[in-house]
C-alpha cells in the first residue's frame, strides 16, 4: 500500500475537535500531528474546510447474498455504504439459505472477502435446533448470534422457551436479539385483518407491530440475559417504555447493551401516509414521543450505537398491499448524512456523533484496531463537508434496489472521501479503489 497525507483537517475525535494532519501508511494510522506538510507521501489530500471522522461502523445490514440478490447483494450493498461514510459492516444471517452453521458462516466471510468494499464480519444465525453450532462458535469468529425473538423468514425464530434459555445460557459470544413478541403482533393483525380486510392502511403498521409486543419481547431478553449474565446487545430499539430496560452506564462496564437505527430517529408515524411501504419495517416507526425519548436516550447512554437495519426491496415488492409488501428500507448511503442533520440542528454534537456510530461500536463488540482515529490503528476514515448540501434523488441512489425512503430530501453534508483500511476507495462523489476490505478481527478473551 501507498501512503496518504490527509492535511489541514478538522480531526473528530474521542470527544475533541482539533485541526491537523493524518499520515495514513501500509494501512494504518502511522502519524497525527499539527503539521505534517513536510512529510512525504504518494497521495496528498488536502482537507481544508473539511472535518475527518472515524468511519461509521454499522452492526445491523442486510445484504442479501446468497439467495436474494435481486434486491442486493455484499458487493452492490458495500459500495453504497462506503460511499456513505461507513467503513465497516456486521451483516445478519437470514439469507437463503441461512447462516446458521459454521460452515455456512466461513462460506459468507470467504464472499466478503471477494466482493465487500467495506470491511465485514458475519453474523451466526440462532434457530430452535442448532444449539451446538452455537456451542462451537469461537468468540473471536465474528460479530456475535442473531437471535430472532420476533417473527422471521424460514426455520429463524426462535420461539422454543427451553432453547431460548439454552442459547443465551451457553453462547460463547456476544448475542444480538430482534425483540417483537409473535403472538400479540398475531391477535393484532386478526384485529385489523377483521377490520379492513387486506387493505390494511400502512398507518396501522405500529399498532400491529406494537409497542406492546415490543416491549414483551425485549424485557424477556433482558431478564434472561441478567439470569444467566449473558452479553447480550437489544437490536433497533423503538420505543420509550423499553428504554427503562437499559442504564446509562460506560459500555465497558455493561453487559446488556442497545442499539437504536437512523430511521427511527428520522420518521415517526405521521410519516406513513406519505410514505407508506416505503417506510414499513420490523420494528415498526412510531409516535413522536418515542422518536424523541430514543435520541434523548442515545445522547445520555442509555442507548450505546446507531445502526442502520439496511434491508433493501425492490420497489415492485414495496409495491404491494400491507400483509404482501415487505418489511425493511435501504439505509447505508444515507444513515451518517442523516445523522449529520441532527448536528445542524443543534440536537447532537459532532463528537457525540462519531461516538455513537465509531467508538462506541468498537467498543461494544470489541473491535480490535478500530473506531478511532489513533496512531497504529487500522485507517478508516470519512471526510464529510459540513457545508456542501445535496439532494437525494432516484439519480444519485446506490443501491441495487435503486430507491431511498429519503428521496426528495435535502441532506446539508456530503461525504468527500472514504478511507477503507488505508485505501481511498471512494472520493468526489466516484470510487478510487474497488478492492475488498478487510475481515474484522475481535478481542473478547473469556469475556
Amino acid at each position: 500500500m501507498n501512503s496518504i497525507l490527509i492535511s489541514n483537517a478538522v480531526v473528530v475525535n474521542e470527544g475533541e475537535l482539533r485541526e491537523g494532519d493524518v499520515l495514513v501508511r501500509d494501512g494504518r494510522i502511522e502519524r497525527i500531528g499539527a503539521d505534517l506538510s513536510a512529510v512525504p507521501a504518494d497521495t496528498v489530500l488536502d482537507a481544508a474546510g473539511r472535518h475527518l471522522l472515524p468511519g461509521m461502523i454499522d452492526d445491523q445490514v442486510h445484504f442479501r447474498e446468497p439467495g436474494l440478490t435481486h434486491k442486493g447483494d455484499i458487493r452492490s450493498e458495500s459500495r453504497a455504504a462506503v460511499a456513505g461514510g461507513i467503513t465497516s459492516l456486521m451483516e445478519m444471517p437470514n439469507t437463503k439459505p441461512p447462516a446458521t452453521t459454521l460452515e455456512a458462516l466461513e462460506g459468507k466471510h470467504a464472499t466478503g472477502a471477494e466482493k465487500s468494499l467495506a470491511n465485514y464480519s458475519f453474523y451466526l444465525g440462532a434457530t430452535n435446533d442448532n444449539l451446538d453450532e452455537i456451542r462451537g462458535l469461537d468468540p473471536d469468529q465474528c460479530c456475535g448470534i442473531k437471535v430472532f425473538m420476533g417473527a422471521s423468514t424460514g426455520n429463524m425464530l426462535v420461539d422454543d422457551p427451553a432453547t431460548l434459555r439454552a442459547i443465551f445460557r451457553d453462547a460463547p459470544s456476544l448475542i444480538a436479539t430482534h425483540c417483537e413478541d409473535t403472538p400479540t403482533i398475531e391477535a393484532n393483525e386478526r384485529i385489523f385483518r377483521e377490520r379492513y380486510g387486506d387493505a390494511v392502511p400502512f398507518v396501522c403498521h405500529p399498532l400491529i407491530r406494537s409497542g406492546e409486543a415490543c416491549y414483551k419481547s425485549s424485557s424477556l431478553a433482558v431478564e434472561l440475559a441478567r439470569d444467566f449474565g449473558t452479553r447480550l446487545h437489544v437490536l433497533h430499539l423503538t420505543t420509550e417504555r423499553e428504554l427503562s430496560l437499559f442504564d446509562t452506564a460506560p459500555i465497558s462496564e455493561k453487559r446488556i447493551t442497545a442499539e437504536v437505527c437512523v430511521h427511527h430517529l428520522m420518521f415517526d408515524d405521521r410519516d406513513y401516509n406519505e410514505k407508506g411501504a416505503l417506510i414499513k419495517c420490523n420494528p415498526a416507526i412510531k409516535r413522536p414521543e418515542d422518536r424523541n425519548a430514543l435520541l434523548d436516550a442515545l445522547i445520555a447512554g442509555r442507548l450505546d450505537v446507531v445502526g442502520t437495519d439496511h434491508a433493501p426491496h425492490t420497489l415492485e415488492e414495496k409495491s404491494n398491499t400491507y400483509f404482501k409488501a415487505p418489511s425493511g428500507l435501504p439505509l447505508v448511503q444515507h444513515a451518517l448524512p442523516a445523522l449529520l442533520e441532527l448536528y445542524h440542528d443543534g440536537r447532537m454534537g459532532l463528537e457525540d456523533i462519531v461516538y455513537r456510530t465509531s467508538h462506541a461500536v468498537a467498543e461494544c463488540f470489541r473491535i480490535r484496531e478500530r473506531g478511532y482515529i489513533r496512531e497504529g490503528y487500522k485507517a478508516d476514515l470519512v471526510l464529510v463537508d459540513l457545508n456542501r448540501p445535496w439532494d437525494v434523488t432516484r439519480d444519485n441512489v446506490l443501491y441495487k434496489c435503486g430507491w431511498s425512503p429519503f428521496e426528495g430530501r435535502t441532506f446539508r453534508s456530503s461525504v468527500w472521501s472514504t478511507l477503507v483500511s488505508g485505501r481511498i476507495v471512494y472520493r468526489e462523489g466516484r470510487f478510487a479503489d474497488e478492492a475488498p476490505g478487510e475481515r474484522l478481527a475481535f478481542d473478547r478473551g473469556a469475556g
